[in-house]
């Protein structure tokens, strides 16, 4: 008679904020599956709801406090970790019933405040944990995570205090992860941390044996390394974040130019006004940056460059503002976000004199945004008629004429930030596309934000 094991505990997970949360959330389900538990789609079917929060500002808490609610209100077991975990007294304050609330990237106390509040079946069977472990994103693109914390001190920004100093992964761990990704399907590696240009500094870019070389913690080389992970059959996209325009950032371009890695690089500027950046204690070279980006465009002229920019930052004048939008008719940005200034509790931009009224915010905003999408509506016009690659994310199902739709991604477009490229008529040269195949697709139209095309059958990805 076959034994029969008592059913096992299942977690839920509501996970908040930046990739790099998602990257902890998947490791800590990662962890609680191969101790046996299994995971629930919904509240009602958990035994116990983890809750990661976000911190980083005022609105991101108050979403993470609605999420701990709703959690409470549907299961009443939840568990809290992540950035916000460091005020532990505001959230029990207001939602008592919590079990535990632990800070970000304590795997170790949310695996074991799980174990204490359901504890795992023992003898389960503990062979369920696919190679590369669980994912929170489509299985064709997974995000990288290269070290933990900053060293930065930006005046808007409480992330060391979240997250603590920088702390760099050994790059031999994160090639084998990487590597262990590939081979498991993933086609697109977003790298991810808090500064990705500094990886490696605070152990003063050690070596380590990677296979039959040695390898420093720096990102040239891992920007190297991870850009022969493919081949010209199947292709990986390599995509760096959250990359400081440190000197070095200039050995990557011809990486970049030579198909190593995917043309894009993502760049937190925050603002181009000299006395606005000096404020928010930021580097504030911004002549060097724009001769720098045409360096770049020279060298590889595909390069997209995206960036986030604060409107609305304590003394910002309308002379600032306006040199910020000069700044980006000159830098031409391929992609772009704006935020309006907001306090963060412990943030030392809080203290600086000359607030900004908010209805000044947010006409600057409108402005800003207003300034970008024309930017970034010319120079998608200007990709039309060209074959481009791209990867796709979704393939639909076929209308009343038998024509199936996809939409996909260029290598401009980073996933659920950027723009999409929609195509028609699909099966045509490719019947059996899937998420993550790569193919080249004719370009036919542009608007503000987006491309359309055609896929193109026997042709270079």
């Amino acid at each position: 008679m076959a034994t029969k094991f008592p059913p096992a505990p299942k977690v839920g997970m509501v996970s908040l904020g930046c990739p790099k949360a998602l990257v902890d959330s998947e490791r800590i389900l990662t962890k609680l599956r191969s101790d046996g538990y299994q995971m629930s789609p919904d509240y009602a079917g958990a035994d116990v709801v983890l809750v990661n929060t976000c911190g980083f500002l005022d609105s991101a808490k108050e979403e993470s406090l609605e999420a701990i609610g709703e959690a409470i209100a549907e299961n009443g077991r939840v568990i809290v970790t992540g950035c916000m975990g460091n005020e532990a007294e505001l959230i029990r304050q207001r939602f008592p019933q919590v079990l535990a609330v632990t800070g970000a990237h304590q795997y170790e106390d949310v695996v074991n405040a799980v174990h204490e509040a359901s504890p795992p079946v023992p003898n389960a069977f503990v062979d369920l944990v696919p190679e590369g472990g669980l994912k929170l994103t489509p299985r064709h693109y997974s995000y990288l995570k290269i070290s933990e914390g900053c060293n930065h001190r930006c005046a808007f920004c409480i992330i060391p205090s979240l997250r603590g100093d920088l702390v760099s992964r050994r790059i031999d761990a994160v090639l084998r992860e990487a590597e262990k990704l590939v081979q498991a399907g993933t086609r697109e590696l977003l790298v991810i941390s808090q500064d990705t240009s500094a990886y490696g500094v605070d152990v003063r870019h050690e070596e380590r044996q990677w296979k039959d070389h040695a390898v420093r913690t720096h990102m040239t080389d891992l920007a190297r390394e991870l850009g022969n992970l493919g081949t010209p059959e199947n292709p990986v996209w390599v995509r760096l974040h959250y990359v400081y325009p440190y000197p070095h950032v200039d050995q990557v371009i011809p990486l970049m130019a030579e198909g190593k890695i995917t043309p894009y690089l993502d760049i937190p500027f925050q603002h181009a006004s000299p006395k606005v950046l000096s404020a928010m204690k930021r580097p504030a070279n911004e002549a060097k940056v724009l001769e720098r980006i045409r360096n770049w465009r020279e060298i590889c002229p595909d390069i997209a460059i995206r960036s986030s920019f604060v409107v609305g930052f304590p003394g910002e004048t309308e002379e600032d503002f306006r040199y910020l939008l000069d700044w980006l008719d000159e830098a031409q940005l391929d992609r772009v976000g704006a935020f309006r200034f907001e306090p963060v509790e412990g943030a030392a931009a809080n203290a600086l004199p000359d607030p900004v009224p908010e209805e000044v915010k947010e006409e600057r905003y409108q402005r800003i945004m207003e300034k970008t999408a024309a930017i970034s509506a010319a120079k998608l016009q200007a990709k039309t008629g060209r074959t481009l690659p791209v990867i796709i994310d979704e393939v639909g199902e076929a209308d009343e004429d038998g024509s199936i739709g996809a939409t996909a991604r260029s290598q401009a477009d980073a996933p659920e930030i950027d723009g999409n490229v929609f195509l028609r008529d699909v099966q045509q040269g490719y019947p059996a596309l899937k998420p993550g195949d790569i193919i080249a697709v004719a370009i036919e139209d542009a608007d503000e934000h987006d491309l359309y095309g055609v896929p193109v059958p026997n042709q270079p990805r």
